[in-house]
């Protein structure tokens, strides 16, 4: 039974580390066991919280791996790796679980290329433009320790409800 995990929150040092490839050659059976209870619980927690995209740093996770809600429902994205990305670029307001209740305009590539591995250890790729391609961009972001709030503009608060 998955889980809602705790969302770690700026300005944790958590968030600020580059996080590490998993290995799926050498991922032992308990660990893939492990994995597969991370990204259902990752899935349940981006859901319950509102959100389009969690990054497993995010719940404390070092690791390279995220979850995006699509409009086919959640994509787990392992080892995920921007392999191109559009000349165009646009600007697009952005927030995050882990930067509640800040907002701010964030220019990002209008179309990208991605590699990585879903969550049956296939090697995929996805071509992705508009929120889809915005969402992939912040969350690998998180995994290099790059938070929104270091691109943004026009950085605004909004008090809770």
């Amino acid at each position: 039974m998955s889980k809602i995990l705790p969302i770690i929150k700026n300005p944790s040092p958590l968030l600020r580390e580059k996080s590490k490839e998993i290995d799926l050659k050498k991922i032992k059976p308990n660990e893939l066991k492990e994995l597969k209870e991370l990204c259902a619980d990752m899935i349940k927690t981006m859901k319950e919280k509102d959100g389009v995209g969690l990054a497993a740093p995010q719940v404390g996770k070092n690791i390279r791996l995220i979850t995006i809600n699509t409009k086919d429902g959640p994509k787990i994205m392992i080892n995920p790796k921007i392999t191109g990305k559009s000349w165009a670029k646009e600007w697009n307001e952005e927030g995050c679980l882990s930067v509640p209740g800040i907002y701010g305009k964030v220019r990002r590539n209008k179309k990208i290329n991605c590699v990585y591995f879903d969550k049956k250890g296939q090697k995929t790729k996805i071509q992705a433009e508009g929120l889809l391609s915005f969402v992939i961009q912040h969350e690998t972001d998180h995994l290099d320790g790059v938070l929104f709030i270091d691109k943004a503009k026009e950085i605004k608060k909004i008090k809770a409800i």
